[in-house]
């Protein structure tokens, strides 16, 4: 079994080589990631996200709600096909519409188990009108449609029940999702 490995980018986000991922985790190390943000339109019009919570295990920022999914692609994958493949790998999601890369961003947080996330993190997010899927439990606590005015108090109310990424991952998605039709 090969150990699973991120791309190293520099702060032009061109690729500068591999590293083992929980490795560069540990030294800091900026790599290529991806968030996944799924949304419909609810019954009255409003624009809901889902969202998971993180299963307590995971490597970090485990209880922590965040995107539909996220994580890194793998050499030679494009973030689209990454972003379909974790949709499946995470959340039993067998996504059938089109993901649009909409934004991106460098982050540095210091996170639990003595890791950091630095990411160079690219949104993707896509439209769904009817979804039934099966969550992986090595992935996922629970899973909930958030209407985007209830999301925003939350991030501002709440901020520590979501991981460090999210709220940037919220804005660029929402500035999209305003600008142009998705």
């Amino acid at each position: 079994m090969s150990t699973e490995q991120v791309v190293l980018v520099n702060h032009d986000g061109e690729p500068i080589g591999l590293k083992e991922k929980m490795q560069a985790h540990l030294d800091g190390d900026l790599h290529l990631a991806f968030s996944v943000l799924l949304y419909r339109h609810n019954s009255k019009g409003d624009r809901e996200y889902l969202l998971h919570q993180r299963a307590m295990n995971k490597y970090h920022s485990g209880g922590l709600w965040t995107n539909t999914c996220c994580s890194h692609p793998r050499t030679g994958e494009t973030l689209i096909d990454a972003g379909a493949r974790r949709l499946h790998e995470e959340m039993g999601i067998h996504y059938e519409g089109e993901l649009h890369d909409v934004g991106d961003f460098v982050y540095r947080a210091d996170l639990d188990n003595a890791l950091v996330e630095h990411e160079l993190d690219h949104v993707l997010i896509g439209s769904v009108d009817h979804l039934e899927f099966t969550v992986n439990p090595e992935e996922v606590m629970a899973t909930a449609w958030v209407s985007a005015a209830s999301l925003h108090t939350a991030l501002a109310t709440t901020p520590e029940r979501y991981t460090a990424w999210f709220p940037t991952v919220v804005a660029i998605a929402e500035c999209a999702l305003n600008t142009k039709s998705h």
